[in-house]
């Protein structure tokens, strides 16, 4: 019985973009449901923008001692002051 040869992949092309696209166009059809994207999926727009600053350690009590008291936390409490004195 003869050896299978292996597929000689130093030569195989890659496909293209449209290619892959009609490909996985075909497949949908043919199953009837959309295939599941691959990766990571997008990200959305930021709510927050992370920002690192240093405050005076009885603006951090206070902060503290106030989102305990309204049931928040800390830092919810200094966003809410600093959009107040923007406003």
């Amino acid at each position: 019985m003869k050896k299978p040869r292996e597929f000689p992949f130093e030569t195989a092309r890659r496909l293209t973009a449209n290619e892959a696209e009609a490909a996985r166009k075909a497949i949908e059809r043919k199953l009837g449901k959309k295939r599941p994207r691959r990766g990571r999926p997008p990200k959305g727009v930021e709510k927050y923008q992370p920002v690192s600053i240093r405050l005076h350690p009885s603006v951090i009590t206070w902060a503290k001692r106030e989102g305990k008291r309204r049931g928040l936390g800390y830092q919810t409490v200094i966003n809410e002051v600093l959009l107040k004195a923007t406003a």
